[in-house]
């Protein structure tokens, strides 16, 4: 297998020039998997989708993690039907057209510099909660300064480090499980009542503020699913992926049962749904109630690891987006090159400097928490976009490729209709923007990203440097096809 996994590139494209290397364990794979499922949105953004929809909230859960396991699982088909593809703007480059690998790298790159800024304010913010009268750019420096030095190094520290935090944020929610649990069973008293599970339906029922309370919970909580993809743009540096990346994506809807279902009904019975309020962790509230200050404490580390987390995640794929749309000739060459380490250097110092603007935008005044909330509207808008184009590449895969779709050992199950299902949910998210005035200006605002990337690459797309390199990407992708049955016959008659 680990032949099979080195034949990227022809023997002499391997000695002129270096590429990824696969780094990546099994557990980095599981870990970092879990880390974009559970993102900061569980920790800081719960209270306002629980105000918003009520106990209503544990299935808009469901169904948005429903929904994107099955676009988790086309991403899936497409990477593991050739391997020479380092993330999804590969493929849809390649099932689509080089217009598509141009829009999806660029906007998921956008998204992530987005999420980045917020999280590095986010970080900031929270600061002074443990270090009162701290500068709030010095932790905002130190953050940048901290993951650019971890991911200088090599692939496996990025890994090791998004294990670690992946797992400090398991740990935050088992511990909030078990101690909610405690709590219910044992009778505790608050000033809102007793802790128990009739609270999900005693106050007004599943749906108190009836459907639009429960379309409102899906504007909120799809930004918490920001970063379900990432386990996608660790394809090229992943250790057997035909092994690691289906067991990272099945694991999706038993991560979403657990750590946001699982997680929201134990918050919502210890104290009733309408305590909740927005710009407040539940999770603090609900340590703080327990008599466990100490434990609060630790959950505004948790929040500040997972703040860590998702801007370690942030830097890590648009170096990586950048890295492979140079390569394709659809960014600076300068992009396009790796130190000796195998990490994209120069990739990583453009995504670092974006995120200096985060520090910047801390001192721009006091609306910079409406200004967010728009700003990670308009960044949940383009991971639509990058989720849909994963969906179309899957549509385009199944009608030019029906042979290598045949032969998949991780087919995405329902096929085409699910497809379809999926596309009609996406509408529906979109439609939900429109009912709440902010979001639907975020909406409105969102095509201009889109009409400078469509004059951007008026312009790119007859370069012929860009012609070549992406004459050279098809090349490359028709050698790992060609060369992988070969190869599959020879390991057989090998292993013989």
């Amino acid at each position: 297998m680990e032949f099979l996994l080195t034949i990227h590139h022809p023997p002499s494209a391997l000695a002129e020039t270096p590429h990824l290397e696969r780094q990546l364990s099994n557990r980095h794979i599981q870990l970092i998997a879990i880390g974009g499922a559970i993102g900061t949105g569980l920790f800081m953004g719960s209270g306002k989708t629980i105000s918003a929809a009520g106990p209503s909230v544990i299935f808009v859960y469901m169904i948005i993690g429903f929904m994107l396991f099955f676009v988790m699982r086309a991403m899936g088909e497409l990477l593991l039907s050739n391997l020479h593809y380092k993330s999804f703007s590969d493929f849809a480059a390649d099932l689509l057209g080089p217009w598509a690998g141009f829009f999806t790298g660029w906007t998921y790159w956008f998204c992530w510099v987005i999420t980045g800024i917020a999280d590095v304010i986010a970080i900031a913010g929270y600061s002074p909660e443990l270090w009162p009268g701290l500068p709030l750019w010095i932790p905002g420096l130190a953050t940048i300064a901290i993951l650019l030095l971890l991911n200088l190094t090599t692939v496996k520290a990025f890994g090791e480090t998004e294990f670690w935090f992946a797992l400090i944020k398991i740990i935050a929610i088992a511990a909030l499980i078990v101690v909610g649990l405690f709590m219910i069973f044992s009778g505790f008293q608050s000033d809102a009542g007793p802790a128990s599970f009739t609270n999900l339906w005693s106050h007004g029922g599943f749906f108190p503020n009836e459907f639009m309370g429960f379309v409102a919970g899906f504007q909120i909580a799809v930004f918490a699913f920001v970063g379900i993809e990432l386990v996608g743009t660790t394809a090229a540096e992943a250790k057997d992926p035909e092994k690691n990346l289906p067991k990272a994506i099945n694991s999706i809807p038993v991560r979403v049962l657990l750590f946001y279902v699982g997680a929201l009904i134990i918050l919502m019975s210890v104290t009733p749904w309408t305590q909740f309020a927005a710009g407040h962790s539940p999770f603090i509230a609900m340590f703080s109630l327990a008599g466990l200050g100490a434990a609060a404490t630790v959950v505004n580390l948790v929040v500040l690891s997972s703040a860590m987390s998702s801007a370690n995640s942030g830097i890590y794929s648009t170096s990586r987006m950048v890295y492979g749309l140079a390569q394709e000739g659809d960014a600076p060459a300068l992009f396009g090159g790796l130190s000796r380490r195998k990490v994209p250097r120069n990739a990583l110092f453009l995504s670092c400097v974006l995120l200096l603007s985060g520090v910047v935008l801390m001192y721009a005044g006091q609306d910079i928490g409406k200004a967010f909330d728009m700003v990670t509207t308009v960044s949940a808008v383009c991971f639509v976009f990058v989720w849909s184009i994963i969906l179309a590449s899957y549509l385009a895969f199944r009608k030019r490729r029906p042979q290598l779709h045949a032969e998949s050992k991780f087919k995405m199950p329902g096929g085409i209709p699910m497809v379809w299902v999926v596309f009609a949910f996406f509408a529906f998210v979109l439609w939900t923007l429109t009912t709440q005035a902010d979001t639907l200006t975020a909406l409105l605002v969102t095509p201009v990203w889109f009409i400078v990337l469509g004059i951007a690459w008026s312009v790119l797309r007859r370069r012929p440097a860009h012609l070549a390199r992406y004459a050279t990407f098809q090349d490359e992708l028709r050698s790992e096809q060609n060369a992988a049955p070969e190869l599959l016959g020879k390991v057989t008659v090998d292993g013989q």
